[in-house]
């Protein structure tokens, strides 16, 4: 207990001497608890008690990060999501990891089985950094988070499969087709465990304990959720973040969404960076300098290599400038892959010099990651340069009058600028996807534009206040929020409709003071009720 106590009081003085120095040079807070990590196993010497310790409060940090990421995407979302989780995901998993399996044995005559170990540990990113900084800078549900997001989900997933080939290669007892029956038979569990708390049992139970008006009852209740789930995942074989992101998701769809996060934002925060010490912990100095040559050309090789695997990958389902932020984001090596890589060495599947080797790579690439995503933009700027002007057909917009502003250009809208086209009324259309500006320009000849039109200075230059109506018709809730807000700012008197899914949503841009809300559902289920009654 003593020692315990001794590492925790170390662990935190030194964090916080080393982050408010690196915090004036704005450096992120990630870096400030790694070197933390390194300089407690370098300076002091802990039993392997008191580092076990971290190490599992460390876990805690990964479970209240993706469950807050849950939180973020509820069934719903993660089916529109499908594309960037089980394509582009699955894509770079096994692109990536084939092409390092083929390197580590071709290249660095490692045996087979390690091989392919290695190659597909080094096709994963870390979820724990990139998620953290995305969500930082308000990244998240940018273009490049949203693909970013898919394929760090199934990442985690990929987990799974990846360990079970450590067992396979090692497992004496059991045949390979009864590892793989387990598995899916644990998937179908914990998905129907899931779906049935969720539907039947989350909202009331949250509601009974409300009863007792308790915020203190009601910050258990929520941690009890957020740590059965992970346990119940780890029982079944897959691994205690890809329970605490199912019950995120779960409690994502209940009214409790937003004061669940609020209420564990700070438990998340601390954790992560006991994580982060225990990454820093792992950095052996003496292998850091007796390797430092190979190191470092593995950290250079892994990065560009992979980089440029995403990229490729990424860059024929959407915009370069997406795919290349999307490769500068994922071209680290993650957490994950040090458990892999850990289990590998517990079954002698590799050496201790070429994990020893791999783990100080591993680290560095994360540690350069918070600083290439903090200068993402700079650095994709370097490729491909983002548009400064919006592209559109000949028009000058300083005539523009008592026109008409439609944000977004997907299937709603094009019915609205059908019938506007039948009416003869001026209309300009606002779109932030590249192909789909390029598509209404070359075969619909439409007056579009591409712009963001959740920036304030967008709507000012295409004078939103001398415009007769802004409606916003696009598919994005988060989007469609941040549009809304800069139209009541500065723009309050302009008549502005919007179309929302549901009745939270109406009530939101209600109060925000939109003049025009149509809640599609409603519309609908109106429409069938007259259909019934003629």
């Amino acid at each position: 207990m003593h020692d315990t106590l001794l590492v925790l009081i170390i662990t935190i003085a030194i964090s916080t001497i080393i982050n408010v120095i690196l915090k004036k040079f704005d450096i992120p807070t990630v870096i400030g608890y790694v070197l933390t990590g390194f300089s407690i196993t370098t300076i002091f010497h802990f039993t392997d008690d008191s580092k076990e310790m971290l190490s599992h409060l460390a876990e805690f940090g990964i479970v209240f990060l993706m469950f807050t990421i849950g939180l973020e995407f509820s069934l719903k979302h993660l089916k529109s999501m499908k594309k960037e989780v089980f394509l582009y995901g699955t894509l770079e998993v096994l692109i990536t990891g084939i092409i390092f399996s083929m390197i580590s044995h071709y290249i660095f005559a490692q045996d087979i089985r390690a091989s392919i170990i290695i190659g597909f540990a080094l096709s994963l990113s870390s979820t724990a950094i990139v998620l953290k900084i995305l969500n930082e800078n308000n990244q998240i549900h940018s273009g490049y988070g949203r693909v970013t997001l898919g394929i760090l989900l199934f990442q985690d997933i990929a987990v799974i499969p990846i360990l079970l080939m450590v067992s396979f290669f090692t497992q004496q007892d059991k045949a390979i087709s009864e590892l793989i029956i387990e598995s899916i038979v644990g998937a179908v569990a914990i998905l129907v465990i899931m779906y049935i708390l969720g539907r039947y049992f989350i909202e009331k139970f949250f509601e009974w304990i409300l009863e007792t008006k308790s915020e203190e009852i009601f910050l258990v209740a929520v941690l009890l959720g957020v740590m059965s789930a992970s346990y119940m995942a780890q029982a079944l074989g897959f691994t205690y973040s890809l329970g605490a992101f199912l019950a995120g998701m779960i409690i994502s769809e209940t009214k409790y969404r937003y004061k669940v996060e609020a209420d564990l934002v700070p438990f998340r925060d601390i954790l992560l960076g006991v994580f982060f010490v225990t990454i820093g912990m792992l950095i052996d100095w003496h292998s850091l300098f007796r390797y430092a040559h190979i190191i470092f050309g593995f950290v250079i090789a892994l990065m560009v290599i992979k980089g440029g695997l995403i990229y490729i990958i990424i860059k024929y389902f959407t915009q370069k400038r997406t795919a290349i932020k999307t490769a500068l984001a994922l071209f680290e090596i993650g957490e994950f892959a040090l458990a892999v890589l850990a289990l590998a060495k517990t079954h002698m599947l590799i050496s201790t010099e070429t994990n020893q080797i791999l783990i100080v790579t591993i680290v560095i690439s994360m540690i350069i990651t918070p600083f290439v995503i903090k200068n993402i933009k700079h650095i994709a700027d370097i490729f491909f340069l983002e548009p400064k002007e919006e592209i559109c057909y000949d028009e000058n917009t300083d005539t523009l009058q008592d026109h008409i502003i439609i944000c977004g250009y997907g299937e709603i809208a094009k019915i609205i600028i059908s019938k506007l086209k039948q009416q003869g009324l001026r209309y300009i259309i606002l779109e932030h996807d590249i192909k789909l500006v390029a598509k209404a320009l070359e075969q619909d000849n439409e007056p579009i534009f591409y712009a963001n039109a959740a920036q304030q200075t967008v709507l000012q230059h295409f004078k939103i206040q001398q415009c007769d109506c802004i409606v916003v018709a696009i598919e994005n809730e988060i989007q469609r929020r941040l549009i809304c807000e800069n139209i009541t700012t500065f723009a309050s008197n302009t008549k502005s409709i919007v179309t929302v899914n549901n009745k939270k949503e109406e009530v939101i841009f209600e109060q925000m003071g939109i003049t025009s809300i149509i809640n599609s559902r409603d519309m609908v289920a109106s429409l069938l009720f007259e259909e019934i009654i003629k």
